[in-house]
């Protein structure tokens, strides 16, 4: 796009939507944060909430990949069980 092209109210309308996005990620953001110190506030371990909530985003296959990956590292450590 050439410098003639560039229309600035458009591209000022798209800065401003992503700033505006940028605010409301790190609200939600901190939102996140606040439910895992509810958590563990209630005795939840948050380390472990945090690993749960990234295998549930994992596709199975992707899960069930990893989950072979890691018996095989730790059967290899000696660490079964």
């Amino acid at each position: 796009m050439s410098r003639a092209n560039v229309s600035a109210e458009q591209l000022k309308l798209f800065i401003e939507r992503i700033e505006t996005l940028e605010e409301e990620k790190r609200g939600i953001a901190d939102d996140i944060k606040g439910v895992y110190a509810e958590a563990k506030s209630n005795g939840y371990d948050v380390k472990t909430m945090r690993t749960i909530v990234r295998l549930r985003k994992m596709d199975e296959n992707a899960r069930a990949e990893m989950q072979a990956l890691l018996e095989t590292y730790k059967s290899a450590l000696g660490l079964e069980g």
